[in-house]
């Protein structure tokens, strides 16, 4: 491995480590027999065709890994041409999921997060939603005001984790702001880290679904160094 690679290694482990430990300290308190609620969001503009499809391939095991802990209820949002904003109904299987998102296809256009994140603020006020989830590669909005939103899923308990898939420094510098403000996480991601987003959508969804406890389990049966995440108590 040249030193570049290993360097480029070594950072994106730093990364997800990161990702991890914030999921890991984020306060979620499971009633007994409690379904978990999590929002999906995605950019389908154009230039996130292929991380649709990869996200495509991975959804399932939101779900598979979530079964025994009374199982997770998920919304897919996606934007996409430069009005279109869609919020599916809430599902809880993964059939229904996958059919939902492979009948989607992207389109040219602007990003649309503010429309994200005010949905996200009215869908938990009807009823509360454990985690927001945004994939993305770029922003062209008012941080301002998306911040602004962003502090009311903060006051409403709604962590947002994102994934930011690429290297805008512009949108990586947004992206951080907003999941700091709702006590998330951020992590970046690219087209060669398929298996690493596999495992981070998989850790979400069993916070989402029980908690910092099912964290804890979900690391143990795991047995992987990106998944040591308690190293720092919330």
């Amino acid at each position: 491995m040249s030193d570049d690679s290993r360097k480029l290694t070594q950072s994106a482990r730093g990364d997800i480590n990161s990702f991890l430990n914030k999921v890991a300290q984020t306060p979620r308190i499971k009633s007994a027999g409690e379904r978990g609620r999590l929002i999906f969001a995605m950019d389908a503009t154009a230039s996130r065709e292929a991380a649709w499809d990869h996200a495509c391939r991975l959804q399932a095991d939101m779900f598979t890994e979530t079964a025994a802990l009374g199982g997770l209820d998920i919304q897919l949002c996606y934007y996409r041409g430069y009005s279109e904003f869609e919020a599916s109904p809430w599902i809880s299987n993964s059939q229904d999921f996958l059919r939902r998102m492979t009948n989607v296809s992207c389109l040219g256009g602007y990003t649309q997060i503010e429309k994200v994140l005010r949905h996200a603020v009215a869908e938990t006020r009807r009823k509360k939603i454990d985690a927001l989830v945004f994939a993305g590669d770029c922003l062209e909005e008012n941080i301002d005001e998306l911040c602004r939103i962003a502090g009311e899923l903060a006051l409403l308990g709604v962590p947002l984790f994102i994934f930011h898939e690429g290297h805008d420094p512009v949108a990586a510098m947004g992206f951080k702001q907003l999941a700091e403000l709702t006590h998330g996480a951020y992590c970046p991601f690219d087209s060669n880290s398929a298996q690493q987003l596999k495992e981070l959508l998989g850790a979400v969804a069993v916070y989402a679904a029980g908690g910092r406890k099912a964290l804890e389990n979900y690391n143990k049966r795991q047995g992987k160094e990106v998944l040591q995440l308690l190293q720092r108590k919330p």
